[in-house]
C-alpha cells in the first residue's frame, strides 16, 4: 500500500524522531511511504482558540495535499481527532462564505482513510505484532484524543503487548487527563498543573523506566513534568517503541 504520512507541526518541529520512526515501521511491514513537502499545520490550534477563519485555509491545503492519497496516516491523535470532528464544519463554512463549494464533498470523500498511527495499524492492518524489539519497562498514557474521540480502546496497549523484550505495566487512572489540553496548559495553568501532579504520581508509582502515548504533546506535558522532579523517567512516542529492532538477533 502506498500511505501518505502527515506528520503534524509540532511533530515536524520538536519530535522529528517520531516521523521517522513512523517510516521505519510501515516500511519494515512493506508499504511505500509518501510524504507530501508542501504539508502544514491541520489548522486544530487556531480552531480550538477561536480562530476558524485562520484555520479555514490550512483545512483546504490539507485536502489538495492528501486527497489522492490511498492512506493517511497521522501519529498524532489530536490532530485526528481536528480532522473528523471539525473539517466537515469547516467545509461548510468555506462553501456557505462563497469559497470552494466542491469541499464538502472532497473532505467527505477523503475522511474515511485518514488514520491514527496506531489506527491504522490496529483496524486497517489488522495488526497487532509488527515485530518491534523494546527491551524496556514501559506504561501506557491514554490521551483524551484518542481515548474519547478516536475510540482507540486497547489498540495501543496490544501493540505494546506483542513488543519483544518489553514490560508494559498499567497505570491507575488510565482515562484520566494529563492536564495538557493545547492553550488550556497555559489558561489554565494552576488546574493544569494539578491534574500534573496526579499523572506523575500514577506514572512514578508503575516503576517504568518511560512513559508512551500515541501524542507527543500529552508527552511534552508529562516529560517536562518528570524533568523537573529529576524522576529519571523518560517519555517516548509509540511509534518509536514498534520502530525498535533487535539488532543482535539480525547479525
Amino acid at each position: 500500500m502506498r500511505v501518505s504520512l502527515f506528520i503534524a507541526c509540532y511533530n515536524d518541529t520538536l519530535f522529528p524522531e517520531t516521523g521517522k520512526a513512523v517510516v521505519r515501521v510501515l516500511e519494515r511491514l512493506g508499504h511505500t511511504v509518501e510524504f507530501p513537502a508542501a504539508q502544514t499545520c491541520c489548522g486544530q490550534m487556531h480552531w480550538n482558540t477561536g480562530y476558524e477563519e485562520l484555520a479555514l485555509p490550512l483545512v483546504a491545503r490539507f485536502v489538495e495535499q492528501f486527497e489522492h492519497a490511498e492512506a493517511v496516516v497521522v501519529p498524532s491523535s489530536s490532530c485526528v481527532a481536528m480532522m473528523r470532528d471539525h473539517y466537515p464544519l469547516a467545509a461548510e463554512r468555506i462553501a456557505r462564505e462563497g469559497g470552494d463549494g466542491a469541499l464538502v464533498e472532497r473532505v467527505a470523500t477523503l475522511l474515511p482513510r485518514v488514520w491514527e498511527f496506531t489506527e491504522f495499524l490496529t483496524k486497517k492492518l489488522e495488526l497487532t505484532d509488527v515485530g518491534a524489539y523494546y527491551p524496556h519497562r514501559v506504561t501506557y498514557h491514554a490521551s483524551c484524543h484518542g481515548l474519547r474521540n478516536l475510540g482507540l480502546g486497547d489498540g495501543p496497549e496490544k501493540l505494546l503487548k506483542a513488543v519483544s523484550g518489553l514490560e508494559l505495566v498499567e497505570i491507575e487512572r488510565k482515562e484520566q487527563c494529563c492536564g495538557f489540553g493545547g492553550t488550556f496548559a497555559v489558561k489554565n495553568a494552576d488546574v493544569s498543573g494539578a491534574m500534573l501532579e496526579e499523572k506523575l504520581q500514577a506514572v512514578l508509582k508503575t516503576g517504568a523506566e518511560e512513559c508512551t502515548a500515541c501524542d507527543n504533546s500529552c508527552l511534552m506535558h508529562i516529560g517536562g513534568g518528570l524533568h523537573r522532579m529529576r524522576a529519571g523517567v523518560g517519555t517516548i512516542h509509540i511509534a518509536e517503541i514498534l520502530a525498535g529492532e533487535d539488532k543482535s538477533a539480525a547479525q
